[in-house]
Parts: structure tokens; C-alpha cells; sequence
């Protein structure tokens, strides 16, 4: 375990069965108190959800490193994952209500067309199904989940070059057949101060490359 990077101090949640999955965060201030979990023992035993907050007199600020389940290993993990989505969504609206945050995570979902390469060939696949794409429009729309999806702010019509995901099988990494799944979603005020937002596929380090915004806080 990393518990320190660069002068940074390391908060993670860990899946009770080890290596299965995990989430952690990297912070040079002291936050004013770390979340562990949503509260739910069927994902909070999968290392799912990590939050810290850093609030002062004048804001409430949380920074929040979020799994996804993936349903692409059949039903049983399909229905898995809308549980998660059917909690996540009360979730994060209650929290908008009280605090502004940005979630940084995988969330295993492509939500537009543009959001993936083989957009036809995937309609019935886990991570664009219909009922995946409309929880994040849900999740995006200004009267019900309100949040703001920070890369296609800076990014609107970017196809090819916004992939951060690529299967393992039939060299989907050296055609570029990739999937944008992971996210940036913040609060409208904090998606008004991203500046600039980067892929970094300089090295490979898994089969998801590293995103990065940069934010005028």
C-alpha cells in the first residue's frame, strides 16, 4: 500500500477479497474527515467508494474516488450494478444539496454514441445499455441529478482521441476500438472552473488510460 506519494497522504477503500477492487484518493492537505463506503454492505465489501472533504467556514468541498460495477460478466453482476446505479443516484443528489464535489472514477458506462467506437455493435452490451445511458442522462439533467459530465464541457464533440478504455481482445488498443468510462462529475460551479483536460496514453499502465482536468479553485 502507497499510504504516501509525492508528499501526498493516500485514503483507500479496499474490497474485502483482496485484489478484487479499490478506490483511493491522494491528498497534500489534511482533509477535515474522510468517507469510507456509502453505507451499503454489498458494495462497501467491494472497495467502491471514497470520499474526502474539505470544508471550511466559507465552503463544504468533497473530492470523491468512485468503482462502477461492471455488468459484462453476465446477469447476476448486470443486476448488481443497477442496484448500485439505483442507490448512487439518491446519493449524489442529496449530497449536491448539501456540499459541491467532484466524483473522479470509472463508471463503467459509455453515455453517448460519440463515447464509444462501435456504438452499433454494443446496444446490448453492459456499459450501453439503454437503461445505463438514461440513468446517466438522469444523472446529467438540471432537474433531477444536476451534475455536470466536466469533459464533454471542455470536449463536446471529441470522438476518436476520447477513449479511456480499450478490451484486451483483438487489439482494441492498437486500432483505437475504446470506450470513454471514466469521469469527471462535478457540481456546476466546480465544472465552470475546468480549464483544461488531458488522456495520458504515454505509457500503458492497464486497460484504462489516466484522465486528468485541471481546475481554477
Amino acid at each position: 500500500r502507497f499510504e504516501e506519494l509525492a508528499g501526498m497522504k493516500g485514503h483507500f477503500h479496499f474490497a474485502a477479497k483482496k485484489g478484487y477492487s479499490g478506490v483511493g484518493l491522494y491528498a497534500r492537505k489534511k482533509p477535515s474527515d474522510v468517507i469510507i463506503g456509502m453505507g451499503n454492505a454489498e458494495f462497501d465489501a467491494e472497495g467502491r467508494y471514497v470520499e474526502l472533504r474539505f470544508d471550511t467556514p466559507a465552503r463544504k468541498l468533497s473530492i470523491i474516488s468512485c468503482y462502477y460495477p461492471s455488468g459484462s460478466s453476465g446477469e447476476e453482476r448486470q443486476q448488481a450494478k443497477f442496484r448500485f446505479l439505483a442507490q448512487m443516484l439518491p446519493h449524489l443528489q442529496q449530497l449536491q444539496k448539501e456540499r459541491e464535489f467532484i466524483l473522479c472514477g470509472d463508471v463503467n458506462i459509455a453515455h453517448q454514441e460519440i463515447d464509444l467506437k462501435n456504438y452499433k455493435g454494443n446496444k446490448k452490451n453492459s456499459g450501453f445499455l439503454p437503461e445505463e445511458r438514461e440513468w446517466m442522462t438522469q444523472l446529467l439533467h438540471p432537474e433531477v441529478g444536476g451534475l455536470c459530465y466536466v469533459y464533454r464541457k471542455l470536449q463536446p464533440n471529441t470522438t476518436d482521441d476520447c477513449y479511456t478504455w480499450w478490451s484486451n481482445r483483438g487489439q482494441a488498443y492498437a486500432k483505437n476500438v475504446g470506450w470513454r468510462l471514466d469521469y469527471h462529475l462535478a457540481t456546476p460551479a466546480l465544472a465552470a472552473a475546468a480549464q483544461s483536460v488531458a488522456i495520458y496514453k504515454g505509457e500503458k499502465f492497464s486497460d484504462h488510460a489516466p484522465i486528468s482536468i485541471t481546475y481554477a479553485m
